[in-house]
């Protein structure tokens, strides 16, 4: 396989995969359907508890709280942080030897999803950027909360627009990959948002900064949780997206996530790559908008129907079973960038014994080339099918709890939802699959 570059293609992956992309297609929509039709029998009752739990040894869950442990990892995101803009404006100005589009785009980005979903939100206890709001609060003598409270309303849509700029930075803008171009847009964002932080105090970076936004999200699906009186506590994963109030901006956030992964998959088929100039801008930026657009429409029509089946207020019930799909963000993304975190991602450490290109060996990796054989086809055609078909059904039985918590007939409420689940986990497959 020939390598893919960072930012020439977006984050892709392996496309030599040994499948039948019609048997595959046609079983994942069925096991989807067949999981739907499974849970309207077995599943009469909600069994995902929030506060559910087998509370962690005492030793245990004093251990993420540590003030030691914080201050490291902080102390390590900020300089790691500084290091890669350094390196970005400092360092080769080739972006196959520069050490800051790698550390950006495939490290960070990708590697927040595993990091998150195993660990929790990690991003918001080291995020370099309270570190700096912080200082910077001290140093101005304005209290951490801010000048001005955050509305409520506002919720996640601060963090839904710079997801989307930054997949769109990802996936479509020019000169992407150019360190230096990646070290100011570092810059500019973390100006932009320490300024809106100093403003509207550091509650803004739970919704406002899209980076922690998406950790944490992630992150309710970590078998450790937090229960409602703060014990920390081992739990089934879907538990943590059993809240079921409505939250602002959810279901536009988990519908880019979603889009854009399946844009992504829709760049490397053979159709886009026979019909679509991959430099043009204006196309992109339209394909971008249109697969975020179809995801959103699916879901609010679904949604609505149901609501309608089942009595229920159109208005609210979007909002109210937004986070059913992040187990479907998190399935599309695994499938989409499993390999290239895998084989690409060596880049990284492969660069970073040389950040500066000098002639250092500080990490003995220095000369090294990526190992393709470390992740095959078959395991990671394995792992893509698999991802997109297991994130559907487990946003399917999600949607099934949560549908059993509302008035109405919730089995036959759930007939379009369970539809929109098959259509995109068969949709899903085929971008995936059409490369």
């Amino acid at each position: 396989m020939t390598p893919v570059h960072v930012l020439a293609h977006g984050l892709g992956g392996r496309t030599d995969l040994p499948l039948d992309a019609v048997a595959a297609i046609a079983g994942g929509g069925l096991a989807v359907a067949a999981s739907f039709l499974a849970l309207t029998v077995a599943w009469k009752r909600p069994r995902l508890h929030p506060d559910a739990g087998r509370p962690l040894p005492p030793a245990l869950a004093r251990l993420p709280a540590a003030p030691a442990l914080t201050a490291a990892g902080r102390a390590l995101a900020l300089a790691a942080t500084a290091l890669v803009v350094a390196v970005a404006f400092a360092g080769p100005a080739s972006d196959t030897r520069n050490l800051a589009p790698w550390a950006l785009f495939v490290t960070f980005w990708v590697g927040l999803v595993p990091a998150s979903v195993l660990l929790g939100p990690v991003w918001r206890r080291v995020n370099p950027l309270r570190t700096l709001h912080a200082a910077l609060c001290r140093a101005t003598r304005t209290p951490p909360s801010g000048r001005r409270a955050l509305p409520e309303r506002v919720g996640y849509r601060p963090a839904a627009a710079w997801l989307t700029g930054f997949v769109w930075l990802e996936l479509v803008a020019p000169h992407r990959s150019d360190p230096r171009l990646v070290g100011a847009l570092i810059l500019a964002y973390a100006a932009c948002n320490l300024a809106l932080a100093w403003w509207f105090g550091r509650d803004w970076f739970t919704r406002g900064d899209g980076f922690e936004a998406y950790s944490s999200l992630l992150a309710r699906m970590c078998p450790i949780g937090r229960r409602g009186d703060g014990a920390l506590v081992l739990r089934t994963p879907l538990t943590g997206l059993m809240r079921g109030g409505p939250e602002p901006g959810l279901t536009a956030t988990a519908c880019v996530l979603i889009g854009s992964t399946g844009f992504d998959g829709v760049t490397r088929t053979t159709y886009w790559r026979g019909n679509v100039d991959p430099s043009s801008v204006p196309a992109g930026t339209l394909g971008l908008a249109a697969a975020v657009g179809a995801v959103a429409l699916l879901y609010a029509a679904a949604l609505r129907l149901s609501a309608r089946l089942t009595g229920q207020d159109a208005r609210t019930m979007p909002a109210r079973f937004a986070a059913t799909l992040l187990p479907i963000a998190l399935g599309y993304t695994v499938a989409h960038y499993f390999s290239f975190f895998v084989l690409e991602g060596q880049t990284t450490a492969i660069l970073a014994s040389d950040p500066f290109g000098t002639g250092l060996d500080l990490l003995g990796s220095t000369g090294n080339r990526v190992d393709y054989d470390l992740a095959g086809p078959t395991l990671i055609a394995q792992v893509q099918v698999n991802a997109i078909v297991l994130g559907h059904i487990a946003g399917t039985i999600a949607a099934h709890d949560l549908a059993l918590r509302g008035p109405g007939r919730a089995a036959r409420g759930q007939l379009p939802i369970a539809a929109v689940m098959v259509a995109l986990t068969c949709a899903g497959l085929f971008a995936l699959l059409s490369g």
